[in-house]
């Protein structure tokens, strides 16, 4: 599959089939994140798999009561949680090198983007759940202070395949050329 078609086809999922992800793919999955870039190479994020059935249910009862991956979540094999190490990134010294405090919030989220990416070529689909009680969630999975719950990834096989998704911004509406409001792309 090439890039650019992943990229287009890829879709939040959340039903899936009774598919039993295997430790294998996971490995692959991960292996894709973790090859992200971040923050001077800083990789802050932790993964942490969740397969066992009691702590899918907890982590999934932190999520919001009108969360829909709440069902999702409870049908799969495995929720990829994906953490990350505050104060590491987007730091300089003993201090913030940015404006943007939670920098590493834009490090996991690219390392979410290579997983979701990854499993779609695989076959697998995913959603990205970030409507949850993080606090909870990190208490469930036993962080330690200085890590944070970024957000939970149910991953599994989809029900339905090759759904169209949802229209795009055109080029012209969204690409700005020197100063905000020249459009780089004429319409």
């Amino acid at each position: 599959m090439e890039l650019m078609q992943a990229i287009m086809e890829r879709r939040s999922v959340r039903k899936f089939t009774d598919y039993h992800v295997t430790d294998d793919e996971l490995k692959e999955l991960f292996d894709a994140a973790r090859w992200a870039p971040s923050w001077a190479n800083t990789q802050a994020w932790e993964f942490v798999v969740v397969r066992d059935r009691d702590v899918i249910g907890k982590v999934t009862a932190t999520y919001s009561e009108y969360n829909p991956a709440r069902k999702c979540s409870m049908s799969t094999s495995a929720l990829a949680v994906f953490c990350a190490k505050t104060g590491v990134s987007g730091s300089k010294g003993d201090g913030e090198a940015t404006k943007f405090s939670n920098w590493f919030m834009f490090d996991c989220g690219m390392a979410v983007q290579n997983f979701c990416l990854k499993a779609h070529e695989m076959g697998l689909g995913t959603v990205v759940v970030g409507l949850m009680d993080h606090d909870a969630c990190r208490k469930v999975l036993g962080l330690p202070e200085g890590y944070e719950v970024v957000v939970s990834v149910p991953v599994g096989r989809p029900v339905v395949e090759g759904r169209k998704g949802p229209p795009r911004k055109n080029l012209a509406e969204c690409t700005h050329l020197d100063r905000f409001g020249d459009s780089f792309v004429k319409a």
